[in-house]
């Protein structure tokens, strides 16, 4: 058995060959002029009115602005243009930490479709490292498209204004001191009828000056992580929760996107609810600083109702965790049977500061598919949510396996003392190994249902949906009916 295993993870490792991603991107940045059929390939120039600033809208001023999170503004090409060289170099780093923007899914595995994706595509990144190699020019000012409107705040809400804003209890964290990690108590959300959740959104404000250097991990933060839930509550002198009407919500941490939920799966926010703000993880930056988090959600309409429910997957290893001083490729399993036909809505690769990387792949009969490869960046906590004809689609009696990686070598920058063994623990200096990520449920009929949507947009019976091992096969054909009263019943 331990033989047929070290066989099966060398050919893993075969397989998944994750240096791919940026070794392309090393080849697309050295020498983006191959790629002839790039507009601004052999022949035609790459300009910051054309080519360069309709993807610093897309992808990079929602935090690279004069009032945004990131060290720099990106707006004009006065800004843009001290910075050319080092776009290139962030951008070509491949699906890993330090590369701009913060995606990192590895684009030669598994499923690459996502709401929300803000990446870059290898004819980008050869724009950007072509753009800076040619002196960076500005082009005809004519070619530039209508600047964004950001407003002014330094922490707009990316999905728009919400519904409903709960916000904390302020905290003062030192500049100096240990990291704390627990409750900041109960906050009354005021809701006076049931309402359905279609997007949760959370967001930290702080009095740190928007031009302070940071040097610590989520140095422009306070809150690493959030865990939170709600309750309806029942008499207000005892604060103790009524029947029904409790919801846990998708972890806060720093650098996260936002959650969208599925229209067949919103989340309940009840009347006479509060949020248990039971699990928050604070750490010092260096300057003493107030922050409060802020709760945005966004609801369905009225009378809407929830066709599924939340699955019972839960993915990871907290026990065995060991933590090797200056090794690179150590690895971390988990495994999990699935019960229930699942439909997986987000992946959301857990580590601390030693991950460098997180596998998730199905098992199923004697297929393996490799759902998704990415990096991970403890300074960029990043969730992805699969787009709604492409999440994991698998059938009850599939094994999903979770892969970490870690590496406390000099190679990765964010552990802070990489000399010690480590095992599993709730600070960044101590270890955890989950998939944050959140599933729903199915019946039988409704997972039919999800997979005949999904053969709709087969091409033909040779095509082959990642993430959906049965999608290939016949569609089940109802039983003939036996006839008489006498039938099976």
């Amino acid at each position: 058995m331990r033989s047929s295993h070290r066989l099966w993870r060398r050919g893993f490792a075969v397989r998944y060959a994750w240096l791919g991603p940026a070794l392309l991107s090393l080849v697309a940045t050295v020498a983006p002029s191959a790629q002839s059929g790039a507009p601004g390939g052999p022949g035609g120039a790459v300009t910051f009115a054309k080519d360069i600033v309709p993807i610093l809208q897309r992808s990079c001023q929602q935090c690279h602005r004069p009032d945004g999170g990131g060290p720099m503004s990106l707006i004009t090409y006065e800004d843009a243009r001290p910075f050319a060289r080092a776009m290139k170099t962030k951008t070509g780093l491949g699906p890993r930490a330090g590369v701009m923007p913060p995606w990192f899914v590895e684009k030669n595995i598994g499923i690459q479709k996502f709401k929300y994706d803000p990446s870059l595509s290898e004819e980008e990144i050869g724009k950007i490292a072509k753009w800076a190699d040619s002196g960076a020019p500005l082009g005809n000012p004519a070619d530039m498209p209508p600047a964004k409107n950001f407003g002014s705040d330094d922490v707009a809400w990316t999905l728009g204004e919400p519904d409903l804003v709960v916000r904390s209890p302020e905290v003062t964290v030192p500049a100096i001191g240990p990291d704390r990690w627990g409750s900041i108590g109960l906050v009354p959300t005021g809701l006076t009828e049931d309402r359905y959740v279609s997007s949760v959104e959370v967001r930290e404000v702080n009095d740190i000056p928007k031009d302070a250097g940071t040097k610590t991990v989520g140095g422009r933060y306070v809150f690493h992580h959030m865990t939170y839930s709600s309750s309806r509550q029942g008499d207000a002198s005892v604060g103790a929760p009524a029947e029904g009407g409790s919801s846990s919500w998708p972890i806060h941490e720093v650098g996260r996107n936002a959650d969208v939920f599925p229209p067949e799966a919103g989340r309940l926010l009840a009347a006479n609810s509060a949020l248990d703000l039971s699990a928050g993880h604070l750490h010092s930056n260096g300057r003493e600083t107030k922050a409060h988090l802020e709760f945005g959600f966004k609801f369905f309409p009225q009378g809407y109702k929830p066709l599924y429910r939340r699955a019972s997957l839960s993915l990871g290893n907290g026990n065995d965790i060991d933590v090797k001083p200056n090794q690179a490729n150590q690895e971390l399993h988990a495994y999990a049977t699935l019960q229930e036909n699942t439909k997986i809505i987000a992946f959301e690769p857990h580590l601390h500061a030693p991950g460098v990387r997180m596998c998730l792949e199905a098992i199923w009969g004697m297929n393996i598919q490799q759902l998704n490869c990415v990096g991970y960046d403890h300074n960029w906590v990043k969730q992805y949510l699969y787009s709604d004809d492409a999440a994991p689609l698998l059938p009850k009696g599939t094994i999903v396996h979770l892969i970490g990686f870690l590496d406390t070598t000099a190679a990765n920058k964010n552990p802070a003392d990489p000399r010690n063994w480590a095992g599993g623990g709730r600070r960044s200096v101590a270890n955890m190994f989950i998939d944050l990520g959140y599933s729903v449920s199915l019946t039988d009929e409704q997972f039919q249902t999800e997979m005949a949507k999904r053969r709709e947009n087969m091409k033909n019976r040779n095509d082959y949906d990642i993430g959906c091992p049965l999608c290939w096969a016949p569609p089940t054909q109802p039983q003939p009916s036996t006839g008489g009263q006498g039938g099976n019943q």
